[in-house]
């Protein structure tokens, strides 16, 4: 049983459906849902930000990493951890933006784009409780031997 499962593809196991979501999230949706409004009513998105987007573009990469190395599992959940890290950067600069926006005397929007990271983080916390169940049963699988 221990062969099959260390053998088993990547596509049979749930941590590569969260990290494929999470490549997905990280590399489209932040060029198609704006992250704030500007004062002049513009939509800002992340293809107008460099820092932005190459923090989106390195946290799908990640992720993509992360699936490709399905079996080497330590080396998955520390770059999921990395991933998270990254995450949380971008949450930081995006409310630290939010925060000081220009033109908050008059009304600003903040886009939906924003949350992004959140949703990430979410997906790559889920895929690390995975990745731990995995390695907990090949323990236990060892152990019996």
């Amino acid at each position: 049983m221990l062969s099959e499962f260390e053998n088993g593809t990547m596509i049979q196991r749930i941590q590569t459906l969260f990290l494929v979501v999470v490549v997905l999230i990280a590399a489209a949706l932040p060029f198609f849902l704006n992250l704030w409004t500007n004062a002049d009513n513009e939509l800002i998105y992340a293809s107008d930000h460099l820092p932005v987007s190459i923090g989106f573009y390195a946290s799908a990469g990640l992720a993509l990493i992360a699936i490709f190395g399905y079996k080497k599992r330590q080396n998955q959940f520390v770059l999921n951890r990395l991933n998270i890290i990254l995450n949380l950067f971008l949450l930081g600069f995006f409310v630290y933006r939010s925060l000081n926006l220009s033109g908050e005397m008059e009304v600003s929007e903040k886009g939906i784009g924003m949350l992004i990271p959140v949703f990430s983080i979410v997906f790559l916390v889920l895929a690390n409780r995975a990745i731990k169940k995995d390695e907990d049963l090949v323990k236990s699988v060892d152990r019996l031997r």
